[in-house]
């Protein structure tokens, strides 16, 4: 697929835009202020694949602990997401924040905006204008008959970036979030055609982990496919550590991203004579903690598994209390049900240990 290429900025080490790969954001749910607890959730965050985390930053003591966080972590890029007050802004500018997730047309005094602007110039911080289907401006409703709409969204988001480009800011990222996957598509369309600066995708407030997975992965991945979309988000009511994992595979099933094992796992059917379920959920729990990008297969039956996988770097084929081991479509041994998983993890990890 071929992507469009957008400005590039860079959020600490990391490029966004252009063709620099795409990113995929998280979110910290710990208390900012709580040091010890935020540092440990960013490091868990980035050890399963995230790359750029954003912190909430509500309060004056959220700010003043963004330098200590900083130098606990090395160089992963840190966004402080602030509401209304700019001050909060400039310090976290002053304790060393990354990038900045800020609305300009949300501060009411324009000195105020201009002040928050010089400082990121200076520090060549990008600012992530965002906005979200549910709390636009009534003003801007109105205009659109009291609904929320593509356009509307477009429009609000377009008014913040010129308030940006008024004191000549460029180093802009744009996000159009609603929890409507049709609404999301829409808005990011428009916008993609509208301007060339990067776009961070995301369902907002997609729901728990059932639900939100199908929903971000449909918006998300509709985008990505057209080429839209240079970092992403997977908003889950969970773990922010299944966020990242979601997003991995987002990225991994479109064929953007290598992180990690890939497991291939065929339905069900009456062929199967083995706990397929069983097997394959203990399979792909194990595979969380290898980070070489595998292809691994969990087939139902010998008929047509070690075929059907034969792209797989290791697999099993299950028969009748039994299974077949194979490695790249090749029959290496037989081994008892219950001995299936253990002697796949055994491959998985030489593989995972080889240059």
């Amino acid at each position: 697929m071929e992507r469009k290429l957008t400005r590039q900025v860079k959020i600490g080490k990391t490029l966004v835009g252009g063709a620099a790969p795409i990113a995929i954001q998280s979110m910290t749910n710990t208390n900012t202020s709580d040091v010890k607890a935020t540092v440990a959730q960013i490091k868990q965050l980035a050890a399963v694949g995230c790359d750029i985390i954003r912190l909430a930053v509500p309060d004056m003591n959220a700010a003043k602990a963004l330098s200590t966080i900083k130098d606990s972590i090395g160089d992963i890029p840190l966004v402080a997401d602030i509401h209304f007050d700019y001050q909060l802004a400039l310090v976290a500018i002053e304790q060393g924040i990354d990038a900045l997730r800020l609305n300009p047309g949300n501060i009411k005094e324009r000195n105020q905006v201009a002040a928050v602007v010089d400082a990121a110039q200076k520090r060549r911080i990008p600012i992530r204008i965002g906005v979200n289907a549910g709390s636009l401006d009534k003003t801007l409703l109105a205009k659109y008959g009291g609904h929320v709409t593509a356009e509307a969204m477009v429009e609000s988001a377009l008014n913040h970036v010129a308030i940006l480009e008024e004191h000549d800011f460029y180093d802009i990222k744009i996000s159009l979030k609603a929890n409507s996957v049709p609404l999301t598509i829409a808005a990011y369309r428009l916008m993609a055609e509208a301007v060339n600066y990067p776009l961070h995708l995301g369902i907002t407030e997609a729901g728990t982990i059932n639900s939100g997975i199908i929903k971000s992965a449909v918006g998300i991945g509709a985008l990505l496919a057209q080429g839209i979309g240079d970092t992403i988000r997977v908003s889950l009511t969970a773990d922010p550590l299944e966020e990242v994992r979601i997003a991995n595979e987002i990225l991994k099933s479109l064929e953007l991203r290598e992180f990690g094992p890939t497991l291939i796992s065929c339905p069900t059917c009456g062929r199967c004579e083995i706990d397929l379920f069983a097997i394959a959920g203990a399979v792909e729990e194990r595979m969380r903690t290898i980070k070489k990008p595998l292809k691994i297969a969990v087939m139902g039956c010998m008929v047509n598994g070690p075929g059907e996988a034969k792209e797989a770097d290791i697999g099993i084929a299950g028969g009748k209390k039994q299974g077949l081991l194979f490695k790249k479509g090749e029959i290496i041994s037989k081994v008892p049900e219950n001995e299936l998983v253990e002697a796949l993890i055994a491959e998985i990890d030489k593989l995972a240990k080889e240059e």
